[in-house]
């Protein structure tokens, strides 16, 4: 019986990898209970890795190990961390402490919890020394998740002649699908939570958002090691590091492991602990999410493949019954900030109908506004871009007479300063990113264009 106010340690009880097969064991468990036994799944088997690189692939199964079980931890936060096979530094600790902290954001405010203080991983060894170079092959591991902004990054590197194989983790058919349609190798990295997970929930445990971009950084970084690849991209806009205001609280920011922090503190952790040649960075972290979809506008063979909506991925399985559900915050930002950059009749033909003549969406788009109500907990620009997004429509013939938006014209613009409106200064490129110098140089025209 998992009874959560009763639990006082989570336990990192082990984690160990199987070369033949590829598979990876994360073990787990509450107090004395029972074993919560998590897979990852590497295709390639069997691997076979000389002493440096099967030290550095311990390392960073290890850190796998340690970022996975937030998936656990938060069912019932309890006040002890144990990690009973191996230790960590203190440098790793705050890491880890930082991870769960404020990847745990979402979820903390949602239940009414209180986690500051209460996360602390326990520090036992002393710091290695500085791990060495692998000599890692020159070839990146892609995430792509199937919307707009992976894909600008796949086309990027490609025109940029850096050799890439696209990666996601589980079993989406809405994202191999996509995969499959950039012609270019795929890797389909599998990911199993323990059943029992499903048990405790049914059972009573906490629930909600977790740092999932975490978890998928540190499975590619994994994976890297595993292959002999030096480089682990993602697709995180500068947007990615702001939240919500929420009064009373202060900042949620619902995606912080897509935020500048989590990619900078991760990137070092990984050239300091598992290899100097492993660089882990977000191609697109110089842009913010319009110039994103300027960038993304730029390509239509995409059209008919890609989705951004959230309701159509979830751990309980995908819906793919349409692309765009047409009313989730994913949806109506995603229509916004593309409708400046396409032609109108595109984008109606690519999510369905036009969202911004449709009076039901009105609460979803003042969310995005941050008018009348804060940011929505979601993957979603910042409301300045929301805000500069439909004055320009608004100053647009073909958009300015549809519903939200003439109303936006007549109603919220008035209490804005215009100066603050212009989409121009929220496309300018920013310098803050982890991207190799080499390959900044082939990409910083590309992206100013």
């Amino acid at each position: 019986m998992f009874q959560r106010d009763a639990i006082r340690a989570f336990r990192f009880v082990r984690c160990a990898f199987d070369a033949q097969t590829g598979v990876a064991q994360l073990v787990y468990a509450f107090d004395d209970g029972p074993e919560l036994v998590e897979t990852v799944s590497v295709p390639g088997a069997p691997f076979v890795l000389d002493d440096a690189r099967a030290a550095a692939a311990e390392r960073a199964l290890r850190l796998l190990h340690l970022i996975a079980g937030v998936s656990y931890y938060k069912a019932a936060v309890p006040e002890a961390i144990r990690i009973e096979s191996y230790a960590i530094d203190a440098g790793t600790a705050a890491f880890l402490d930082s991870v769960y902290l404020n990847g745990l954001g979402e979820f903390a405010y949602r239940n009414g919890l209180n986690l500051h203080g209460r996360i602390k991983f326990p520090a036992a060894a002393t710091a290695d020394a500085p791990a060495p170079a692998l000599g890692l092959c020159e070839h990146a591991l892609v995430a792509i998740g199937g919307g707009k902004d992976s894909l600008v990054s796949i086309e990027a590197l490609r025109n940029a002649g850096v050799e890439q194989t696209v990666t996601w983790i589980g079993g989406s058919q809405l994202i191999a699908a996509c995969a499959a349609h950039t012609g270019l190798p795929t890797l389909n990295l599998g990911r199993q939570l323990s059943p029992l997970l499903f048990e405790f929930n049914r059972l009573g445990a906490w629930n909600g958002h977790i740092p999932v971009t975490a978890v998928n950084s540190a499975i590619m970084a994994f994976a890297a090691v595993l292959l002999g690849v030096d480089q682990v991209v993602f697709s995180n806009e500068r947007s990615a590091s702001y939240g919500s205001i929420i009064p009373g609280t202060g900042e949620v920011n619902h995606q912080w492991s897509k935020g500048w922090a989590f990619e900078s503190a991760l990137g070092d952790w990984l050239q300091q602990h598992v290899a100097a040649d492993l660089h882990y960075y977000s191609l697109l972290r110089p842009m913010s999410e319009l110039a994103v979809a300027r960038q993304f506008a730029k390509v239509s063979r995409y059209d008919a493949h890609f989705s951004s909506c959230n309701r159509n991925f979830h751990i309980m399985g995908e819906r793919p019954t349409s692309r765009w559900c047409g009313v989730c915050p994913k949806c109506h930002f995603v229509f916004l900030a593309l409708a400046p950059f396409m032609p109108k009749t595109r984008l109606v033909g690519i999510i369905g109908r036009n969202l911004l003549d449709d009076v039901e969406q009105t609460a979803g788009f003042d969310a995005l506004l941050e008018y009348q109500d804060h940011k929505p907990f979601e993957c979603v620009g910042e409301g300045r871009e929301s805000r500069a997004a439909m004055a320009a429509l608004a100053a647009r013939p073909e958009w300015r007479e549809d519903a939200l938006v003439e109303r936006f014209r007549r109603e919220i613009a008035p209490q804005l300063d215009a100066s603050e409106l212009r989409v121009e200064p929220l496309l300018v490129i920013d310098e803050e990113h982890r991207i190799p110098p080499a390959l900044w140089q082939k990409l910083r025209d590309q992206f100013a264009a």
